[in-house]
């Protein structure tokens, strides 16, 4: 599970656990790179099965969002990255 949120949110762990009907906790930085294949902070938010987005995004017309690597970002609008 994939969980993408504003920079100024926090993600509420309790909430989302209740929503998905299952244990939500933080992942520590090799299962990060084993599920995705990418390190903590380069993880894109695009290809994930299982993914919930902050609805505060979309008060933005444009959002940057880690390409592959800490160091790389990728300009793109909300609307991308999720998909319909």
């Amino acid at each position: 599970m994939l969980v993408i949120a504003s920079g100024v949110n926090r993600v509420n762990e309790k909430l989302i656990s209740s929503m998905i009907q299952d244990e939500l906790g933080k992942a520590d930085a090799d299962f990060v790179r084993e599920q995705t294949g990418f390190v903590i902070g380069g993880v894109a938010p695009l290809g994930h099965p299982q993914t919930i987005v902050d609805e505060d995004l979309f008060l933005f017309s444009t959002i940057w969002a880690a390409a592959g690597h800490p160091k790389a970002v990728f300009e793109l609008t909300p609307d991308e990255m999720v998909f319909k």
